[in-house]
Order: C-alpha cells, then structure tokens, then sequence
C-alpha cells in the first residue's frame, strides 16, 4: 500500500484509481542561503470530476505543488501519477497523453497570452499542432465554439482581436478557452480570479462551475482566499498549505464551517464581516505573531508554532506534527488539536451554503 492511500485524505479514493496523486511529494530549491523545501513530503489525490481546492498564503508552496502536479516540475522525492501511472516513468506518447490531459490556467491572464497573436490564433494553435481539428477553417469553427462555452458571444467579435483589446475578464476567459481545446480531464486554475475585479471574478468562478458541471472536468482550485473556495469548491474538498505541508485537509464544507487546525481558523477569522455586530464576535483566533518564518530557516517542530495561539512550549516546537483524523474525513496537522480536541470557542461560521 503506497503512502498515498494510508493518508487521510486518499482514504476514501482506496479501492479505486485516482485521477492524479501526488503521494510524498517534495520539492527542493538549491540556493545562495541553501537547501530550501518548497513543499515537504505532501500527499494529494483528486477523483475524475472533483473539485479540490489547495489554499494558504503566498509562498506556502501552492503553485510548487501545481506545477508538479502539471508536469511542470520534477518532484525532487515522491510520486506523481496520472491514471495509477508514474508521469516521469512514462513513455514519450504517454506523457503527451498525459499533459494533454491536464491544462493550466494561469494567474495573469495577459502575461499567459502571446501578445502578438490573435485570440483565434491562441486557441486553434494547439488544435492544429495535436491533430484535434482537421484544417484552419475546422480550427476557427471550433475556436468560436470554445469562445461560446466560455460566454464570450458573439465570438466573431473576438477572433481577430489581441489580447491588449480585451479587458482582464475576457483576456482570463480566453484563457480558460484555450484550457479546453484539447479536451482535458483536469484543469489547474492557479489564483485564476486573483487579479480580476470583484464583479468579473463572481462572473468568471460562475462560468467556471458551468464547465465543471457540463464537462465534468476535474479541478485542482488554487485561491488564498476560503471565501473563494468555498465558492466555488462546496461540494468538493480542501487541502490547507502552510510552508510547504499540508496543515488541514477534508470535505470544503467542514474546513469551512468547522475548521480545527488554529492556522485554518485564523485564516476564516480574517474574512472581512460586513455585519458590524458579527465583526466584534471576531479576533478571538489572534497570533502571536504576524510574521512568516522564512523557508530558507524554518523554525523546529511545527512550523506554525511561532504564529500560533494554541503553542505549547516543549511540545510544539520540538516535533512536526503528523496529519491525523480530528474528526471523520477530516484530518489537521496539530498536536495540542490532537490531544485536546478543537477549541469551542472558534471563528464565526460562515453561511451552510455558498453565496447564501
């Protein structure tokens, strides 16, 4: 048994291929300073068809562990499988297979797009260059029917523009466009409505859900924010990253409503609250301390200890806690949440349904 399925989060997935995994994964960066381990021995596994949302602050190791995920990066120890197969012992045809399969849509939607070409060259490019369309005119038949899927109608006003004519939302739905030509199983959105205004980010995170639904296409669903995965991954699942480990892991209703892990809680405890009355029920998740420890001299124990309001001396800073079962499906890297159950006291719960 890999150690993929020992650990919590691939307990239900046992019995059954997972779509991809990431089993004891880690990533380490050579540098002036030293070795530094971007993400530390992680375990992930996302079904076909399901959503799992990866959240923490920047520089937790979010995109390190997408870009594995992709192909993008060798894991310097671990395993990353697609369909139950290593992609780094694969032949070359399968690993084609494989990076068709999974498609990337990138943070800035204008740094991601080739500004000297038009958005219908952008997207029947990799329809031509793999085969999936027969000649040009089948290519620009099926460039306007991507562009349709992503809301962008009527696409002839859009084939013949470059990406500079476009505003943030449309240059990202483009993007998300060209993600589909090659009919992929999985799709990395990595901070994908970060750089979007309020309004178009609602819009793009519904366009997204659609495709999802009709598609049934997976999601590996990269966000800082809780309110955004809560969103967009409710009937999925969350994975919380704190400097390169996976700190709280389990069903994105239960991270949100009843998160155990104190880094998680004060993650939630920091979403504005437009009720001024629900806003002084807040403040009772306050670290010790505001900032990050570098990963370059990553403190001993848990790495969390120095932030963290439930630190015991002795205990927390002498062992790295070990992500365990806090409650059924749900498991949190903590020793006194080990020991002593989840706080009562914790974050103001967030509404029982998205977008109520």
């Amino acid at each position: 048994m890999s150690a993929l399925e020992k650990s919590p989060q691939a307990a239900e997935a046992t019995g059954r291929t997972s779509l991809i995994s990431l089993d004891g994964v880690s990533q380490v960066f050579e540098t002036k300073a030293g070795p530094i381990k971007a993400v530390d021995n992680i375990n992930l596994s996302i079904n076909p068809g399901e959503v799992l949302c990866l959240v923490g602050e920047s520089g937790s190791g979010k995109t390190t562990a997408a870009r594995m995920a992709a192909g993008l990066a060798r894991p310097t120890s671990g395993h990353v499988t697609f369909d139950g197969t290593d992609i780094w012992s694969m032949k070359r045809n399968d690993f084609t297979t494989f990076r068709r399969g999974v498609q990337y849509v990138h943070q800035d939607p204008y740094a991601s797009l080739n500004p000297t070409r038009t958005i219908q060259q952008t997207i029947t490019a990799p329809l031509l260059k793999h085969g999936v369309v027969k000649n040009k005119k089948e290519a620009a038949e099926k460039a306007a029917e991507l562009l349709t899927k992503v809301d962008l109608t009527p696409p002839e006003n859009y084939l013949s523009k470059f990406p500079h004519q476009l505003s943030g939302g449309q240059r990202q739905r483009v993007s998300v466009a060209r993600a589909l030509t090659l009919d992929p199983k999985l799709i990395i959105a990595d901070e994908s409505t970060s750089m979007l205004d309020v309004s178009i980010r609602i819009s793009v995170l519904a366009m997204l859900g659609r495709l999802r639904d009709d598609l049934g296409v997976g999601f590996l669903f990269i966000t800082h924010d809780l309110a955004i995965a809560k969103y967009f991954g409710w009937n999925g699942k969350t994975a919380v990253m704190y400097l390169g480990r996976i700190v709280e892991f389990g069903p994105t209703p239960k991270i949100i409503n009843a998160p155990t892990h104190p880094y998680t809680r004060a993650l939630i405890d920091a979403i504005p609250e437009p009720d001024p009355d629900l806003t002084k029920t807040k403040g009772r998740e306050s670290l010790r301390s505001l900032e990050i420890p570098s990963l370059a001299d990553l403190p001993p124990g848990c790495s969390f200890h120095p932030r963290c309001p439930l630190f015991e001396d002795g205990l927390c800073d002498a062992k790295v806690p070990q992500l365990v079962e806090i409650r059924t499906g749900q498991s949190a890297a903590c020793h006194v949440v080990a020991r002593d159950g989840v706080p009562d006291d914790g974050p103001q719960k967030l509404p029982d349904e998205p977008g109520s």
